[in-house]
């Protein structure tokens, strides 16, 4: 386990470019809800992280859906549900709701409630849904650990990247998951499922560097800044909890909690293992691509596919079924 690394000192440098200087001083508080609130309470972030690359979206409807066109709501309310099924939906950690508001298209007759301590993501989740005349989807701003769910009330629950923010991952499947969910209820995540913290393995780190080794240097010029991305040491455990007390907290507990609890209907792993750290900072390059651009990123692919022949995904989407 790292407690500090040289990647601490780099991701502080590069923070500070990128978000400012009021948002490094928004760590220096004895409250932990108040520095998990003040990761996400932007309703506008200019960042360069992995997830922008729309090749990369590609790869990830290719690994889930078998078609790198689809996105995996489309696939799986398809699959799965029939457009008349009149089912209440539970979205946790829902942020600006840009999947929950997927699903409010796609299914009409669902009815969506979006739960999210981001007041400010909310408002801007809310004013795209007006925009597109959505009747069936609602936003509540609540701190979910402290809010009474009521028991047995929902069809579904569905976490898109939020699920690995809570702690004590059994405490809270019982807690609020299952005693939320009507019996022979779904769950749906799409959902980081790696190590705790991101403390990487060794060998997911060498193939973390691999990988930004074979990218050019002028695609790894750091986003907003005048430096270069060189390598990954991993990230400190320290400054994890320091910048967001949240972050892939309990992660590692996320399917051995959902296994003994649900039935396993599909499971899907896209991977990330590289992507995630190696792109991260420098993924704008690769918004708008070329040919030698596309050479890189495939490079890239391939290290990941490789690694992910003998190391466990970071990412999965997985649909299961109350027992």
């Amino acid at each position: 386990m790292r407690i500090f690394t040289r990647e601490d000192f780099y991701d502080i440098y590069v923070k500070f470019y990128q978000r400012g200087l009021p948002f490094l001083l928004s760590k220096f508080t004895t409250d932990s809800f108040k520095r998990t609130q003040s990761a996400f309470n932007e309703s506008k972030i200019d960042n360069a992280n992995y997830w922008i690359v729309p090749d990369l979206r590609k790869r990830w409807n290719l690994m889930i859906t078998g078609n790198e066109e689809m996105l995996y709501e489309d696939y799986f309310t398809s699959k799965y549900f029939n457009k008349t099924d009149q089912l209440k939906v539970l979205a946790l950690g829902s942020g600006v709701c840009s999947h929950e508001i997927r699903l409010a298209q796609l299914m009409p007759n669902w009815e969506i409630h979006c739960f999210d301590f981001s007041d400010e993501l909310l408002k801007v989740a809310k004013q795209i849904s007006d925009k597109e005349n959505l009747t069936n989807i609602f936003y509540h701003a609540e701190n979910i650990l402290k809010y009474d769910f009521k028991k047995e009330e929902y069809d579904v629950v569905f976490f898109h990247a939020s699920l690995h923010h809570f702690d004590h991952i059994e405490q809270f499947m019982d807690d609020v998951v299952v005693k939320s969910l009507k019996p022979g209820g779904y769950l749906v995540i799409n959902e980081y499922v790696g190590k705790n913290r991101l403390q990487y393995s060794d060998l997911q780190i060498s193939y973390i560097n691999k990988a930004i080794k074979s990218i050019p240097k002028k695609y790894r010029q750091v986003f907003k800044t005048n430096i270069y991305k060189n390598s990954y040491q991993g990230s400190g455990l320290a400054r994890m909890i320091i910048a967001d007390p949240s972050e892939c907290a309990d992660s590692e507990s996320i399917l051995p909690a959902i296994h003994k609890r649900f039935k396993i209907i599909e499971e899907k792993p896209f991977g990330n293992n590289i992507m995630q750290s190696a792109l991260k900072d420098i993924a704008h390059h690769f918004v708008e691509m070329d040919v030698e651009k596309d050479t890189v990123l495939r490079e890239v692919f391939r290290l990941e596919d490789e690694l992910l022949q003998k190391h466990p995904t970071d990412f999965l989407f997985g649909i299961y079924r109350l027992n």
